[in-house]
């Protein structure tokens, strides 16, 4: 649910006329210090493991930080500016059925009729939201949903190539790297394109939000999500994630005043039964121990 909370403190920082580049540069700068500090910490513990990464392996996680948090966080928070909250979660929940497509086209990976099947009832549910969010909404929803999924497609990239990295050097050191770099390249870019000094003149509750979206839906859920894979494991923590949507659907109509309509509910349901499906028989190939987009993302 605190992922998922994120794109809800990003519509409360848009009320105050600030642009999704602004959003995600606040959202780094306060969560860059937690994400030091792990690094500083599982970088002591490698030491001491006399276990240090070779150029290649830091090269790979440079290319995964750029593409899983940086393009993923960008396009996911600019997608945002268009699309209700609960349509945008949903839409980074097909995120497990993306990594299956690119392991079938790029790596040989075999999809089992399970596997199919659950991807057929979820892309269904995701069909039925955006029919009836057009209807409801108007025609940026379409704009907005294909940022989103260009954000769910670069985090599923990132998962699919990073499964190698994480058994070699472990998810917490691997996110806070990855991190890191994001970072730099979400700064770099705000560089090119605004003053820096201007985000000094954003108003202080905007500040806040980016504040309490770095701590308690960045850093905290990430830290959350391992620590329950190791408890319960992969596949039980990816069938429980699917709280975070169905709570944004309300969420955004009780806090938001988002509209929402039966439609929305079933076709969200029917999403979440696939991706129940799915993660059942997948979901030990997929490294969630790193969050939804996010980001998630």
């Amino acid at each position: 649910m605190l992922f998922s909370g994120k794109a809800i403190l990003a519509k409360f920082q848009y009320r105050y006329g600030v642009d999704s580049l602004d959003v995600m540069a606040l959202r780094m700068v306060y969560s860059l210090p937690l994400f030091v500090s792990l690094a500083v910490i599982e970088t002591r513990r490698a030491w001491r493991r006399s276990d240090s990464l070779s150029w290649r392996e830091l090269t790979i996680v440079v290319i995964l930080g750029l593409v899983g948090y940086y393009l993923s966080s960008l396009l996911d928070f600019w997608g945002l500016e268009y699309v209700p909250v609960s349509l945008e979660r949903l839409l980074l929940f097909l995120n497990p059925t993306f990594v299956l497509l690119i392991g079938l086209l790029f790596f040989g990976r075999t999809v089992s009729g399970r596997q199919w099947l659950a991807m057929l009832i979820s892309y269904l549910g995701v069909a039925l939201v955006m029919i009836e969010s057009l209807r409801v909404e108007g025609e940026h929803i379409a704009l907005g949903s294909l940022l989103v999924l260009g954000a769910a497609t670069s985090y599923a990239v990132y998962m699919s190539v990073s499964g190698e990295l994480i058994a070699r050097v472990g998810a917490r050191r691997l996110v806070a790297y990855a991190m890191c770099v994001s970072t730099l390249a979400t700064l770099t870019h705000f560089a090119l394109r605004k003053d820096p000094g201007s985000l000094l003149e954003l108003p202080a509750a905007v500040h806040g939000l980016a504040a309490a979206n770095a701590v308690f839906c960045t850093f905290m859920p990430v830290s959350l999500t391992m620590a329950a894979v190791a408890r319960v494991g992969s596949a039980t923590t990816a069938q429980l994630s699917v709280v975070g949507p169905v709570s944004l659907v309300f969420l955004g109509y009780w806090l938001l005043g988002e509209r929402i309509s039966w439609v929305q509910i079933v076709g969200t349901a029917v999403v979440l039964c696939g991706v129940m499906v799915l993660t059942r028989r997948s979901a030990n190939h997929v490294p969630v121990g790193l969050g939804q987009g996010g980001g998630k993302r």
